[in-house]
């Protein structure tokens, strides 16, 4: 089948990729040259693990290629839209510009009987506002949506072989057809059993945020624990795995730390805020709004930590070590970092930051170019403070506590993510502190 994918960014490279190593046709269509002649030569503009390599295999075989020109998809026929819905600058709100002029690019291209597949997330009602701007001009023509669960550093892994896919389809003389079709694109993960659920298009535009929400709501659960551990002496990691061996609770995801960040999950349970408020149902989700603080809350209590750390030594001019900058490992993506975040207020609170990371170091010089950076771990804690682990990268876990005890002015280490084994670190000499832990 011929497929097109309009936005290739993140989430639409990563798709077209898939969508041709599962054997179809596509042609993947952005607005940014840069980008396109990136894709056209093999190479991905983000770092994600194994995408390079589907890439190279799907240009190999001529089943993809890339463009400017969005009448390159006039005879595919699925077309995904896949562009991003940034937060607005003014609001809570979803920045629909995008999306609105993907959609609208694509309407005169359309042909016969095409099939439209939102995967952007976006605010409920927005599919069934743009199926009646389609059932305008292509009456023959059907949208549905079909949301993308996408977890940066796993996103091939989550397209080729998905825990599910929701299908939201009109509930008219197109809702077969488009099932049928978007069956055959799917054909091979469903056939290797990945579920598939049938809704209508605003329970598949809720099932995005809904699942992110809840997500966010237990890593915020978990944190707001650490804070009472911190004040009443309990450990907060022998906590989570306590209630975690409750079956009904479960342990993923119960990881006390620095919090969330990324390009998704902030921007996403603030824009099902502002949309639950557009719609008068705000109360639904008013316990957001403290799982947004509670996560923005960890960073300043890193700062609290690192102070605490240098045992009475002013933070103005202490030299701290930054260990992460993507806000999660196997990313390069510093979109509302934890880590780059606190390495920022350190920053302005005078301390001489340097900030290491495998693999966000150039997008965090772009960001905050005011801070230092180093090409190394080595490089970073020589000479330091204090050294903060930010990024659950797995070299920072492995580290050796032993050889770095040499490099450093004094041992001391910061465990943002209660990713190290705090008895190691302590036999090697180490002055060790962890969030939610004694």
């Amino acid at each position: 089948m011929k497929i097109s994918v309009i936005g290739c960014g993140y989430l639409g490279a990563v798709h077209a990729a898939c969508m041709a190593t599962l054997g179809h046709d596509v042609v993947g269509v952005d607005v940014d040259a840069g980008r396109v002649a990136e894709l056209t030569a093999g190479r991905a503009p983000f770092y994600e693990p194994g995408l390079p390599d589907l890439l190279a295999e799907a240009g190999a075989t001529g089943r993809i290629t890339f463009t400017t020109d969005v009448m390159a998809a006039a005879d595919a026929a699925v077309h995904f839209l896949c562009v991003g819905t940034p937060q607005r600058a003014d609001s809570y709100a979803a920045d629909l510009t995008y999306v609105d002029a993907a959609f609208r690019s694509l309407l005169p291209h359309l042909g016969p009987e095409a099939l439209v597949a939102g995967k952007s997330t976006v605010p409920v009602g927005t599919a069934d506002r743009l199926a009646a701007e389609l059932s305008g001009v292509r009456p023959d023509a059907a949208l549905v949506w079909n949301p993308e669960f996408l977890r940066e550093g796993f996103a091939v892994q989550d397209t080729l072989r998905p825990d599910r896919l929701v299908y939201g389809v009109p509930d008219d003389d197109a809702r077969g057809r488009a099932v049928d079709l978007l069956d055959e694109v799917y054909a091979t993960p469903i056939a290797e059993g990945t579920p598939r659920l049938v809704t209508d298009r605003p329970t598949a535009e809720l099932v995005k945020v809904a699942a992110n929400s809840f997500l966010a709501t237990k890593i915020s659960f978990i944190n707001a624990m650490a804070e009472l551990c911190e004040v009443a002496g309990g450990d907060v990691t022998q906590l989570a795995d306590a209630i975690g061996l409750d079956e009904r609770i479960g342990r993923r995801f119960l990881n006390a730390g620095l919090g969330f960040g990324g390009g998704c999950l902030p921007k996403d349970i603030r824009a099902f805020m502002a949309r639950a408020e557009e719609l008068h149902a705000d109360p639904a989700v008013g316990f957001l709004r403290e799982v947004d603080s509670i996560n923005l809350r960890r960073r300043e209590r890193m700062v609290d930590l690192t102070v605490g750390v240098l045992d009475g030594r002013p933070l103005a001019g202490a030299r701290i070590a930054v260990l992460g900058a993507a806000f999660k490992p196997d990313s390069d993506d510093v979109r509302d970092s934890p880590a780059l975040d606190v390495a920022e207020r350190l920053h302005a609170r005078s301390a001489r930051v340097v900030v290491t990371d495998p693999q966000a170091v150039a997008n965090a010089r772009r960001k905050a170019p005011h801070l230092r950076y180093a090409d190394s771990v080595e490089e970073a804690v020589d000479g330091v403070d204090a050294v903060l682990v930010l990024t659950e990268w797995r070299e920072y876990r492995d580290l050796d506590p032993g050889k770095l005890f040499g490099l450093v002015a004094a041992p001391r280490v910061v465990d943002g993510r209660n990713a190290l084994d705090a008895d190691t670190w302590r036999a090697a000499g180490w002055v060790y502190r962890a969030l939610g832990r004694p």
